[in-house]
Order: structure tokens, then C-alpha cells, then sequence
């Protein structure tokens, strides 16, 4: 097999499995988008999934790729690692992230499956430069920008969607506090349904535009695109944009039901009115972060959003010891995914050698 054929056969093998991890991200992440209305019975879980699909789909005509482009140009200096091994450190890279998203969702832990992409690129591509070059310059390899803006919003994205739910949460309790109660929670199953539409259209226009990322940068390490000036990833191609919205979708179809138990019921008993502001919370986090081409995990936002409301009502309403559970697997996401990814590079190249 000459070089030319094994390597399209390698970018081909890697945008199947690149979409093959949106779809787990889909499935993976389904809780994020649909737990909170499953959980007040607003929508039956089967509508549901249908419903968050729809808009995971459509969110392409609203969002750009900003966030695409973060991932693929701002996280990993793919120009030092060596041209024969690029696609192997990508490669690596998605299927670590795919097997920490599939542990993770077996043990039923909402983590992110956007940490988890990073953490694995950055692994696998950390390996390979220490393999050719050793630990000298292996800093290299890292882009600091991306890095900040990612790891501030490990931090910020459960803040700021748990600060958003609380004030929501609080207004809206200031605002009906004389309405009957029965007449307030009618209005607010009927507005979770644009609450919940909301916040699954910001979860496809972020977390899909992560596999944009990784097929784009397999292109330019294939030879098919070539990289910007400055090392800024090249527009992302209509039909990548599609395939990776079609990937979530149908993963978002298939639902992801330990999850959404967690996330449904485990952190804080919800009413609508408690979903309602959950979702509204997440879904203008999630737009601005966007906006700003800033990858971040819905897991985290829609965890703290979900924690704003609980406690706008009362500490004790929400189940910390759940929610310290869930941070530990926060933490642990980007080291243990970059173990995998290390594991995974190391198995693909060697296999690549031998052909």
C-alpha cells in the first residue's frame, strides 16, 4: 500500500470515527437537553429525544464555527508533531475520548464529553512529539490561548449557568409569588418546551462544531485543505457541518437514560417552573460561550444551572453529595481522557507501522 492510499484511508477512518464520537456525544449528553423536562413530565422521554434531535439538527443555521476552529487550531500546535504521525495523534486522540464517554456513561456520570475530546487530543499529540523528540520543548505542543479560555470555563460555565438559574429562579418567584400556584405551573410546562428547544439548540451548535474541529484538521493533515496563515484552521466544509450535525442528532435520539436519571432527579427534585429557568440558564450560557468560540461542557452548565435553581428554593433542596460526585468526574475527565488517547496513539501507530 503506497503512502498516498493508506493515508486517505486513514482521514477516512478517522471522520468515521470523529462522527461516531458526536453521535455517543449525542447520546452521551442527551440527559443535558432533556432531563430536566423528563423529569417534570412535561414531554414523555420518546418526544422528548425527538424534540432535542430537531434542534441539535437546525442549530448549523444559527450558530458558525467558531468553536470549530478553537479546537482545531487554538488547543493542538499539530505543525510540530511529525507529517507521518498526524493522523495517527488524531485518531488516538477521538477514540480516547470515545472510551472515556462510553466508561463514563456505563457508571452513569454526566461528564464532558468536550473535556474529554481535548483532554484526549492533547494526550495523544503530547505523546507523540515525547516519542520523536523527547520531553524537550513538549510545551510546544500546546496552545495557551485555547487552553485558558477552555480551562477558565471548567470553572465559569457551571458558575455562570448556576448564577443565571438562581436569579431566574429567584425573579420568577418574586414575579408570580401572588399567582395560584396551579395557573403558574401550567404556564411554565407549556414554556419548557421553548426552554428545552432552546437550550438543545445551544448544545448542538456547541458540541457538534468539536467534531467540525477534528475532521477539519484530519483534512489539512491529509493534504486535502491547507491551514491558514498563522495557523488558524481553514473554513469548515458545508458537508462536514451537516455530517457532524446529522452524528449528534441521531445520537440525541438514542436517548441516554442512566444519565437522565442523574441529572433528572439526583441533583434536585424540579418543578416546570425549576426546569423552565434550568434550561433558559443553560441555553444563554451556552449561546454566549458559542458566540465567542469558546468550547464548553453542557454537562457542567446545565449541572450548575440545575444547582441555582435547587438552591434558590433552599440549600437543602439540592443533593450535594450527587453534585461533589459529579465534580470529581469533572476533574478527572481531561487527565484520564489524555491517558486513554496516549494509550490509543501508541496502538494505532504501531498498527499504521506494520502496514
Amino acid at each position: 500500500m503506497d503512502g498516498q492510499t493508506a493515508a486517505l484511508g486513514l482521514v477516512i477512518v478517522i471522520i468515521l470515527v470523529a462522527l461516531i464520537f458526536d453521535y455517543i456525544n449525542g447520546f452521551h449528553d442527551a440527559a443535558n437537553s432533556i432531563a430536566t423536562v423528563v423529569a417534570t413530565r412535561v414531554l414523555s422521554p420518546g418526544v422528548a429525544v425527538i424534540w432535542a434531535a430537531s434542534f441539535n439538527f437546525i442549530a448549523f443555521l444559527v450558530f458558525g464555527t467558531a468553536v470549530a476552529k478553537t479546537i482545531g487550531g487554538d488547543m493542538v500546535n499539530i505543525a510540530v508533531i511529525p507529517g507521518n504521525d498526524q493522523l495517527h495523534v488524531l485518531l488516538g486522540g477521538v477514540l480516547g475520548a470515545i472510551l472515556w464517554n462510553l466508561l463514563t456513561w456505563y457508571l452513569g456520570l454526566p461528564t464532558s464529553s468536550s473535556h474529554a475530546l481535548v483532554g484526549a487530543y492533547a494526550g495523544a499529540a503530547l505523546s507523540s512529539y515525547i516519542e520523536h523528540y523527547g520531553l524537550m520543548g513538549a510545551e510546544t505542543v500546546l496552545k495557551a490561548e485555547g487552553w485558558i479560555k477552555t480551562l477558565s470555563f471548567i470553572v465559569l460555565s457551571p458558575l455562570i449557568g448556576m448564577t443565571a438559574g438562581f436569579i431566574l429562579m429567584v425573579a420568577v418567584f418574586w414575579i408570580f409569588h401572588r399567582t395560584p400556584v396551579s395557573k403558574v405551573d401550567r404556564w411554565f410546562r407549556f414554556g419548557q418546551l421553548f426552554s428545552a428547544a432552546a437550550y438543545s439548540l445551544g448544545h448542538g451548535g456547541n458540541d457538534a462544531q468539536k467534531t467540525m474541529g477534528i475532521i477539519t484538521i484530519a483534512l489539512v493533515a491529509g493534504g486535502y485543505l491547507e491551514m491558514l496563515p498563522g495557523g488558524e484552521l481553514p473554513e469548515v466544509p458545508l458537508s462536514v457541518v451537516l455530517a457532524a450535525h446529522t452524528a449528534i442528532a441521531l445520537g440525541t435520539l438514542s436517548g441516554g437514560w442512566r444519565i437522565v436519571k442523574t441529572m433528572g432527579t439526583k441533583i434536585a427534585k424540579l418543578q416546570p417552573v425549576g426546569g423552565f429557568c434550568a434550561e433558559s440558564a443553560g441555553a444563554l450560557t451556552l449561546f454566549g460561550a458559542t458566540y465567542f468560540g469558546i468550547p464548553v461542557s453542557t454537562t457542567h452548565t446545565i449541572t450548575g444551572a440545575i444547582v441555582g435553581v435547587g438552591s434558590a428554593k433552599r440549600l437543602s433542596a439540592v443533593k450535594w453529595g450527587v453534585a461533589g460526585r459529579i465534580v470529581w468526574a469533572w476533574i478527572l475527565t481531561i487527565p484520564a481522557a489524555a491517558v486513554l488517547a496516549c494509550i490509543c496513539y501508541f496502538l494505532t501507530s504501531l498498527i499504521g507501522r506494520m502496514f
